[in-house]
């Protein structure tokens, strides 16, 4: 499934318009990648997580 484990973020219907406004129904799909979570589990994840994610960990480092 095109969905991203963590927010459930998945596909949003929309329409394509050609030249002549003539409309075609198209899904846009999220940005997932593979992401490797705290318990070395592999998942995909949509950009927005993993970058969320990534300012989480840097503000517990700091």
């Amino acid at each position: 499934m095109r969905k991203c484990t963590i927010c459930g973020k998945g596909y949003m219907a929309t329409f394509k318009r050609s030249h002549s406004m003539q409309a075609t129904k198209t899904r846009l799909y999220p940005n997932l990648q593979w992401m490797k979570i705290d318990n070395g589990q592999r998942v995909k994840a949509c950009t927005k997580c993993m970058k969320t994610r990534a300012r989480q960990m840097a503000k517990v480092t700091a």
